[in-house]
């Protein structure tokens, strides 16, 4: 009998095990189809991912009273699938209908379903044991009454960032296609264990702090985080899920966007950085140009700077976050912002912030999770937004594996409800159009608040290229 195989969970891995309990960090990847999905296929193609990506068929082992956890993989890939008849989808979707879900698709209401399907919340004062497991990965075929389905996957964000969803969609269409007799050839998981956590793999002196820095770092971030700016709180008292809106542009304001960042030497990251932050100085209503500082957290993929270098096939969370404050005061051009918020953040990764304050941020992460009155109106927002350094952007590649499932549209995202950002962007260029989809807690913030967030965000970028 071959013997399940595990670790310890490292120092990130661990912050999102605390937070994803709370509603932040369940990672949902949404497939719209127009063919009716051949689910012993789906099925067959999941266990095979599992078998090149030994995380995907762990399941996570929490000690609630100790608060450690660890992943034990097993052997072999175990991956169900539930699937929904169109009568089951329909009462689904009856339950989730309310005033502001009106104008939303069948397809956006299930993602947020699913964003809100919390596999990994336990409640402490249970008599229940104190030893959880918990799968990894969960599929779902949802069967809707117009002959459409919607193929999702939600996962773990400890064993799922960005760039393993994005691997994961390319992977899991090419197995796909090649029917039963399909394979993915992966460099990884071929002694059938989950890779080394993102701290065990940075490079020597990276991460160098002495002590006293440490003590410094982590008193800075905690005084200026109570003198930043939040968006208005709608009701910070009600149970809180997560709700998307997404900002989607046309190619040929997609295409002047992307030319106005490449003239002045900064990523599209910069662009949406600058148009939310002058969109949320707006929504304030503040007069005689006064000025506010906001936070924002940027995520990059530290995968090719590990020491040994990953590939994106190398399935977990390898990505850091950076946080900088930034000043506004109203009547900012948006591309002179997005200078500024760019450069600021390229400095900080040039001086491996990403991995010198990457145990002061996970650790102060905690810390709001456990003390929630350690933020405004206890609302457990860590900055006004957060982005990727990074876009995903689609090529004509999977064209073919894409028509062959009828993939008509599709959206990936993670939860935010719990600790976290007031909106989190998650933004992809595909066809040649800008589609961001845009995360918030409700109703700590409104749908219509956001509405207006967004709009006014694709607003400025639009003028910005005239």
């Amino acid at each position: 009998m071959v013997e399940s195989k595990g670790r310890p969970v490292g120092g990130s891995e661990h912050s999102w095990c605390r937070a994803v309990p709370g509603g932040t960090g369940i990672a949902v990847l949404a497939l719209h189809t127009s063919k009716a999905p051949d689910v012993s296929l789906l099925q067959t193609a999941l266990q095979k991912l599992q078998n090149s990506h030994p995380i995907l068929k762990s399941r996570l082992i929490s000690n609630t009273s100790a608060n450690t956890f660890s992943f034990l993989t097993s052997p072999t890939p175990f991956v169900e699938i539930k699937s929904f008849n169109p009568t089951s989808t329909s009462h689904i979707l009856g339950n989730l209908a309310k005033p502001s879900n009106q104008d939303i698709s069948p397809f956006h209401l299930i993602l947020e379903h699913e964003l809100n399907m919390n596999s990994w919340h336990y409640n402490k004062n249970s008599s229940s044991p104190l030893h959880h497991c918990t799968d990894m990965l969960f599929a779902s075929v949802y069967a809707l009454s117009n002959a459409k389905w919607v193929v999702v996957l939600r996962l773990h964000v400890s064993a799922c960032d960005r760039t393993t969803a994005v691997s994961l969609l390319k992977e899991l269409l090419v197995l796909i296609g090649e029917g039963e007799g399909g394979g993915v050839q992966s460099e990884v998981g071929k002694k059938g264990e989950v890779n080394s956590g993102i701290e065990k793999l940075i490079p020597p002196g990276k991460a160098k702090k002495p002590l006293w820095a440490h003590g410094v770092d982590m008193l800075s971030y905690s005084v200026n985080s109570l003198r930043l700016t939040n968006l208005k709180f709608k009701d910070a008292m009600s149970p809180r899920s997560s709700e998307v809106v997404r900002l989607q542009l046309n190619q040929i304001d997609t295409q002047k966007i992307l030319i106005g960042c490449k003239s002045r030497g900064i990523k599209l990251c910069g662009a949406l950085v600058a148009a939310g932050l002058i969109a949320a100085h707006k929504s304030k209503h503040r007069v005689n140009h006064q000025v506010k500082k906001y936070g924002v957290v940027t995520l990059t993929d530290c995968r090719s700077i590990l020491n040994p270098p990953l590939s994106d096939h190398h399935f977990g969370f390898y990505h850091s976050a950076i946080l900088n404050t930034h000043a506004v005061k109203g009547g900012e051009e948006l591309w002179e912002l997005a200078k500024k918020t760019y450069t600021a953040f390229a400095k900080s990764k040039k001086l491996n912030k990403h991995f010198s304050d990457m145990a002061d941020l996970n650790f102060l992460m905690c810390k709001a999770i456990e003390n929630p009155s350690l933020t405004s109106s206890s609302s457990m927002r860590t900055s006004v937004m957060s982005v990727f350094e990074d876009t995903v952007i689609d090529g004509d590649y999977d064209k073919v594996q894409r028509e062959q499932v009828g993939l008509e549209d599709y959206m990936g995202c993670a939860s935010v409800h719990g600790v976290g950002p007031s909106i989190a962007i998650f933004d992809t260029i595909s066809n040649g159009r800008l589609d961001c989809v845009c995360v918030y807690p409700a109703p700590l913030h409104s749908r219509d608040q956001m509405l207006e967030l967004v709009h006014n965000m694709k607003a400025i970028l639009v003028d910005a290229t005239q």
